[in-house]
């Protein structure tokens, strides 16, 4: 109950002081729930319908109203939104990082508009990473099996000043096609390179910056 989250008041807060209905999933249960992307890392979370439509497509809503193109879950990643003008919802196909620098997943069950404005009718998501100074160091992954034919990252972190910290990072996955319900190929293989960096400046006093880049 001690965990702190920001997504309720805009505002650093213990979790049993938020006035609201918020679940936070932690670093340490994405670790260990074994979930290779933030789209099943949100079906740890009561109340989310997380329905996935084929190897890259994915439904996800909360409190009902579950689409392909929802619009009524406001999405965050790091407090920015991530939904598309064309339709006010998510790709939830290109929401992706490295799983381990995540910090925490807020979920939000319940409107949100008051404080976030339009699209947080039905609740609000907030994707927290780490900060670059938090994930400084070589970090490689890699595997791969039946399903998740081959996936691999790296991640490195270093220090450009004394008060700036960088990480840039890569990865790539190949996923093998689903199985319709009478045995047959779905023909829906789907693999995905993708890069990103981020920089962290903190100056004297409350002054920090933050610049982010994803690409896929």
């Amino acid at each position: 109950m001690n965990v702190e989250v920001t997504s309720v008041s805009r505002r650093a807060e213990k979790l049993s002081e938020a006035p609201a209905a918020v679940s936070v999933v932690t670093s340490d249960e994405l670790r260990r729930s074994g979930v290779t992307s933030i789209l099943e890392a949100l079906r740890l979370v009561p109340g989310m319908e997380v329905a996935r439509v084929d190897a890259h497509n994915w439904a996800i809503s909360a409190r009902g109203f579950n689409d392909l193109f929802a619009n009524k879950l406001l999405v965050l990643l790091d407090g920015r939104s991530v939904y598309t003008p064309l339709f006010s919802g998510v790709y939830w196909d290109v929401q992706d990082t490295l799983l381990e620098d995540l910090e925490r997943i807020e979920v939000i069950r319940g409107p949100g508009a008051t404080l976030w404005g339009a699209n947080a009718v039905n609740g609000v998501v907030n994707v927290i990473t780490r900060s670059a100074e938090d994930s400084q160091g070589l970090l490689l992954i890699g595997g791969g099996g039946t399903e998740e034919r081959g996936f691999a990252g790296v991640r490195y972190g270093g220090q450009l000043t004394e008060n700036a910290y960088y990480r840039v990072y890569g990865k790539y996955f190949d996923r093998d096609a689903q199985v319709l319900p009478d045995g047959s190929d779905a023909h829906d293989q789907w693999n995905m390179e993708r890069g990103g960096f981020r920089v962290d400046w903190e100056a004297s006093g409350d002054h920090h910056l933050t610049l982010r880049v994803r690409a896929g």
